[in-house]
């Protein structure tokens, strides 16, 4: 007998339609999987035949033949044990074929029966819906994941006999109940709050015009200055994401395997933070699965590298293409995939070995020679994509003990992000921009209009400090942003000369 079942497989982050072919005839008890299946399906056999066995239904002992179509697409994972169980009861009369000919199946089996949690549901999902189809079969562990996806019925199933029940019409499973994204992002509450960072006002200011317009930022002093903990709260002032951005953050962590199954979906932007000693296939991604790295995890959130010059020189060199595309591809040798990975980069770093360097209230004990070597651990290409650089001081004691009321809340400086975020979204609708620091040059040119005054002092900067084409555009998009925190249609000479103060760090340190 023969028995065909919708599935799906999944590539990156994008779903594509597959179908699990059972051929059950006579002969000796023989098991065999054909379609470019991978080691972790060549060992579902087993799990399969348990799964059957100890659900109380019928396992034929007959010669098995199952196909993954289409035959020349490489399959990985565990997601088919379910399908081609389905496919198995269908064979053996457990199951009416007629029942299961419009659904999908996707999961993975343990031996007693019962279903386990699979990575990747909710790109699944996304795709099955594209892809027309209607209702879909997972493990009960993905329900909360399923339940932000609307046009697609999902019923969550504990384990075989209870899936074969209700396609047999005796018990039936009741659908995943949809939820609303508002209803959770009301419950966000914010750990890091920019009202306990005490003084620091030059680096809260340029933290703002960074969250504001997407843009780039370094930090630079001594050590215990507040850096890191100033990179901690820059999440509690970016825009509050929306729903789609929260479903493409979400599928990237539910195939990477990190998603919370309580949660269900990524509702707050990402904070990733790799140490010093991660490795170019950790950041950017890759392996034997081509899984994402931290970059595409930080996904329309925050990468932040702290200590710059103690990560490997050629892992900093990975993150210039994703810094100007927005995406990062993974080349490997069973497949290529390409992930998104639009991001902040913010990073930090002491300015010299000993960290003083520049300090007012301490001393630095390097010489120049070794200043040098330590700052030139960074190209100056990557340095080019950042673009904020802000020095960060020791704070005195009088700041240090100052009241938490005096400093403020992270809720008032997001009212103002979000103000200059809408102004930019006015400003770029119907193009794919999102914010002022993903311009393009032709927009540059249209929305960063500079008087006479303005450019006479652009011209001026970019000769002094030698500037490249690359900065002189990246003063113009933080000028852009600050004039929108102004509420100001026009870049004024002020917002200019504030913009390129934040690129004066070029010349203390880099030349």
């Amino acid at each position: 007998m023969l028995a065909k079942i919708k599935t799906l497989g999944l590539t990156g982050i994008t779903g594509f339609n597959l179908v699990v072919e059972a051929d059950v005839n006579n002969g000796l008890p023989k098991f065999d999987i054909v379609g470019l299946p991978d080691t972790a399906i060549k060992e579902s056999k087993e799990r399969i035949r348990s799964a059957i066995k100890n659900s109380c239904l019928k396992f034929p002992m007959l010669k098995l033949t199952i196909n993954l179509a289409p035959a020349d697409t490489k399959k990985e994972g565990p997601i088919y044990d379910l399908p081609i169980a389905v496919a198995l009861l269908v064979c053996t009369g457990e199951i009416s074929g007629e029942r299961v000919r419009d659904y999908t199946f996707v999961g993975e089996l343990s031996l007693d029966g019962s279903t386990r949690k699979v990575n990747g549901v909710l790109p699944l999902l996304i795709s099955a819906r594209s892809l027309g189809h209607k209702t879909i079969f997972i493990p009960q562990e993905n329900a909360n994941e399923a339940s932000f996806i609307e046009g697609i019925t999902v019923f969550p199933v504990g384990n075989l006999r209870q899936l074969v029940a209700h396609l047999n019409g005796s018990q039936l499973i009741e659908p995943v109940k949809h939820r609303e994204f508002t209803a959770i992002q009301s419950q966000v509450v914010d750990s890091n709050d920019f009202c306990y960072v005490k003084g620091q006002a030059t680096a809260k200011r340029a933290m703002e015009i960074a969250a504001a317009g997407g843009h780039n930022i370094m930090m630079i002093g001594p050590p215990g200055a507040g850096k890191t903990m100033l990179a901690r709260c820059l999440p509690s002032i970016l825009p509050t994401m929306t729903f789609d951005e929260a479903l493409e953050v979400t599928k990237i962590h539910s195939v990477a395997g990190i998603l919370d199954s309580k949660e269900g979906i990524v509702w707050h932007r990402p904070f990733r933070s790799p140490h010093h000693t991660t490795t170019s296939v950790t950041l950017t991604g890759g392996g034997a699965k081509s899984k994402p790295g931290e970059i595409s995890l930080a996904h329309n959130g925050v990468l932040f590298l702290d200590e710059l010059p103690e990560y490997n020189r050629k892992t900093l060199e990975t993150l210039r293409q994703p810094l100007e595309d927005g995406v990062i591809t993974v080349a490997r040798v069973n497949s290529t995939v390409e992930y998104p990975a639009e991001f902040m980069l913010v990073t930090s770093m002491n300015p010299c070995p000993c960290g003083n360097y520049g300090s007012k209230t301490r001393e630095c004990r390097c010489t120049p020679t070794q200043i040098h070597n330590y700052l030139n651990k960074l190209s100056g290409p990557l340095m080019d994509r950042i673009d904020l650089h802000v020095e960060v001081d020791g704070v005195s004691y009088d700041e240090l003990t100052s009241k938490t009321a005096d400093e403020e809340p992270s809720a008032v400086i997001r009212e103002r992000v979000n103000k200059a975020r809408a102004r930019q979204i006015e400003r770029f609708k119907g193009t794919n921009t999102k914010c002022n620091a993903k311009m393009s040059n032709h927009q540059v040119l249209e929305f960063c209009k500079l008087d006479d005054d303005s450019e006479s002092l652009l011209k001026e900067a970019f000769t002094a400090f030698n500037m490249s084409a690359r900065a002189h555009n990246r003063i113009l998009k933080v000028a852009r942003t600050i004039a929108d925190l102004d509420e100001s249609d026009e870049i004024r000479l002020e917002h200019l000369a504030e913009a390129i103060g934040y690129r004066a760090l070029d010349k203390k340190y880099w030349m």
